[in-house]
C-alpha cells in the first residue's frame, strides 16, 4: 500500500452538513456543561449550608453521640470535604465539555484548524476523563461485592 492511499483516509474534509452537526453539537454541549456547572454549585452551596444551619437540628432517637461537640464538627468538616471531593470529580468533566462546545464554536466560525484540533483533544480528555471514573466506580462496587459476600459466607458459619 502506498503512502498517499493510506493518507488519504485522514484527509477528511468537514462539509456544511457536518458544520451544522458541529455546530449543533456545540450549542448543545454548552448547555450540558453550564448546567452541570451550576447544578455543581448548587450541590456545593446546599451542603455548606446544610452542614452549618442545619447541622444543629437534631433528630429524635439520635445517639449520645450527637451532644459530642468534637463528634459533630467532626461530621461536619468529613461532610463538606467528602462533597468538595465528589463535586470536583463531577467540575472537570464539565470544564473539558465546555472547553470542547467554545472551542468548536470558535472553530467552525473562523475556520481555524488548529481551534479545531484544541476543540477535539478536549472532547477526548472528556470521554478518558468519564472512562477513568467509570471503571474506577466498577472496579469499587466490584470490590464491595466481593467483600459483602465473604461477609455474608463468613457470618453464616
Amino acid at each position: 500500500m502506498e503512502p498517499n492511499q493510506s493518507s488519504s483516509l485522514f484527509s477528511l474534509t468537514i462539509d456544511p452538513l457536518t458544520k451544522e452537526h458541529l455546530s449543533e453539537t456545540a450549542k448543545w454541549a454548552r448547555f450540558l456543561a453550564i448546567a452541570g456547572m451550576i447544578v455543581v454549585l448548587l450541590v456545593l452551596a446546599f451542603t455548606i449550608y446544610s452542614v452549618t444551619v442545619l447541622g444543629g437540628v437534631g433528630l429524635p432517637g439520635s445517639n449520645d453521640l450527637s451532644g459530642n461537640p468534637n463528634f459533630v464538627n467532626s461530621m461536619r468538616i468529613g461532610a463538606i470535604g467528602g462533597a468538595i471531593v465528589m463535586l470536583a470529580i463531577a467540575f472537570f468533566p464539565l470544564l473539558f465539555l465546555l472547553r470542547f462546545a467554545n472551542g468548536m464554536r470558535s472553530a467552525i466560525a473562523s475556520n481555524d484548524q488548529n481551534r479545531l484540533n484544541a476543540a477535539f483533544q478536549n472532547l477526548k480528555i472528556y470521554f478518558r476523563y468519564l472512562g477513568i471514573v467509570v471503571l474506577i466506580v466498577m472496579i469499587l462496587y466490584t470490590l464491595i461485592f466481593v467483600f459483602a459476600i465473604m461477609g455474608i459466607t463468613a457470618f453464616s458459619k
